[in-house]
């Protein structure tokens, strides 16, 4: 999986994990997990873990003695993630590919996935990668965004990155709220689930600080190469310009914006 969209690297983790995290991420963590425990699996494993936001809370809902593992495609997220956990917690990381798991057929009882699928060039291949290595009973729950139309802060960093480059604006905000709810059912049914449901989930989130999270938006994911790569353009400058369009949005600090994210669920028949 080699597309820019999913190249987490270079200073990008940390911006992620401290300027995202907090805002986008850890509420949505937090109902993903309680719905895996929900499962009671013994083995899970989870894809696209980042700097393993989903990790530590699916850590601290499953019982001791269940086996987890957090896979990412990029090891320096996975570098961050291993800071979360204490020596002994039973946390197994290894670099892997979505679409490629290194794992034998039937290895866990649940999948696990928080806003990576989208980002995954081949989704087809991924599902049925997930139903492979899933037994016979066992659960996938995966989250994506919702349109830009529910998730404003999405539509704001688009438009303000594009206004910079109007002959060729940067395309990365828009790709996790444009995967939409009838492709990935007819996915999900090609790759041979069933009891498919999807939960709509939203939230209303306080911005402390706008500064960071604009910061967070620009330098904490693939953005800032699309950027640095058409030239001419100080990323600050994108910052500056976004803290007072989400000011203008969402109201002086602390402001307040909504989220809305699609939670799925699927069964691989016994």
């Amino acid at each position: 999986m080699s597309n820019d969209a999913s190249r987490f690297i270079g200073s990008i983790p940390q911006h992620y994990d401290h300027g995202l995290g907090p805002m986008i991420f850890v509420d949505y963590a937090a109902d993903i997990a309680r719905r895996v425990a929900a499962c009671h699996p013994a083995r899970v494993l989870e894809t696209a873990a980042g700097t393993g936001i989903v990790t530590r809370r699916l850590r601290d809902v499953l019982p001791a003695g269940v086996r987890l593992t957090a896979t990412d495609l990029n090891p320096p997220m996975l570098e961050i993630a291993r800071t979360k956990f204490r020596p002994g917690e039973q946390v197994e990381f290894q670099p892997a590919d979505a679409m490629a798991l290194p794992f034998a057929d039937g290895s866990f009882d649940a999948v696990v996935c928080q806003f990576g699928v989208m980002f995954f060039p081949d989704k087809d291949k991924s599902y049925r990668e997930v139903y492979r290595v899933l037994g016979g009973g066992g659960r996938y729950l995966f989250s994506v965004w919702d349109s830009h139309r529910h998730n404003p802060f999405g539509r704001i960093a688009h438009e303000v990155a594009g206004s910079f480059f109007p002959a060729d604006p940067p395309q990365f905000q828009s790709v996790p709220f444009s995967y939409r709810f009838d492709p990935i059912k007819e996915s999900l049914t090609e790759a041979g689930f069933t009891e498919i449901n999807a939960a709509v989930v939203r939230l209303e989130k306080e911005i402390p600080d706008a500064a960071i999270f604009a910061r967070g938006l620009v330098y904490g994911s693939p953005l800032i190469d699309q950027i640095r790569a058409r030239g001419g353009v100080e990323p600050e400058g994108v910052v500056d310009v976004l803290v007072r369009a989400f000011h203008r949005e969402f109201g002086a600090d602390p402001g307040r914006m909504p989220l809305q994210a699609m939670v799925f669920s699927a069964k691989k028949p016994s």
